[in-house]
């Protein structure tokens, strides 16, 4: 059960089970851990940290099949009364349009550099463009 306290502005100041302020935890994951693991290992880290409300930040992004398949993953995850799916927003892998669907189509094979994917019932998208994503993330 979280203890609820106030300050000095009768403010309410909320703190977890463990003593620590709630807040939102921000998993940061290297390029080097995810290059050891297989297609659905890399899918359950991510997933089993957005199941905890966690925010995850993958330094070297998706390959498109992997994340194909971490959207396929979520969607038979999805439970109206609890897990309400991710949102997934990344960087433009180098050379920018050839890893469109032509350059998958191709055989071009160029992952993302940077992918933040969070709780779709936290995090909102509020701008993106090649060198910026803004998000708001709320507290549920």
């Amino acid at each position: 059960m979280a203890e609820i306290t106030t300050d000095d502005d009768g403010n309410d100041s909320g703190t977890g089970d463990d003593g620590r302020d709630d807040g939102i935890q921000i998993d940061m994951i290297s390029a080097e851990r995810m290059d050891g693991m297989r297609t659905m290992e890399k899918i359950r880290l991510i997933l089993d940290g957005v199941h905890d409300g966690n925010i995850v930040i993958l330094e070297q992004g998706l390959k498109p099949e992997e994340e194909s398949k971490l959207i396929e993953v979520t969607m038979s995850e999805i439970n109206p009364d609890g897990f309400t799916g991710i949102e997934i927003e990344s960087y433009p892998g180098e050379g920018g349009g050839d890893n469109g669907f032509l350059g998958r189509l191709i055989g071009r094979d160029n992952p993302n550099k940077l992918t933040v994917i969070g709780p779709a019932n936290r995090i909102e998208t509020l701008h993106k463009d090649e060198s910026l994503i803004s998000t708001l993330i709320t507290r549920t």
